[in-house]
């Protein structure tokens, strides 16, 4: 059995493109047509998911921080294995 909050591995974290936060809000499915979302420093992408049709997922908005989000969430982490990394938040 998988740990609750088991992340997905990335290869080499420091060789993905940083992002700020101004630059994951527009990818929230509304103003452009991806839509990410970040959690623990890093970006995910879910546009394909139909989990999260229209940027929303049960209340989570994407193109913002959800790491304190997740804690509501009757899921943890190891959901994210299924979504490709794109990038860092910067700090």
């Amino acid at each position: 059995m998988r740990p609750r909050f088991d992340l997905p591995e990335v290869p080499d974290p420091e060789s993905l493109p940083v992002y700020r936060r101004s630059q994951l809000a527009q990818r929230n499915g509304t103003d452009r047509e991806e839509i990410w979302f970040a959690y623990q420093g890093l970006i995910y992408e879910v546009t394909g998911s139909r989990h999260w049709r229209n940027g929303v997922h049960y209340q989570h908005w994407s193109g913002q921080d959800l790491t304190d989000e997740l804690a509501d969430a009757p899921h943890g982490a190891y959901v994210f294995k299924r979504f490709r990394v794109v990038g860092r938040l910067a700090e």
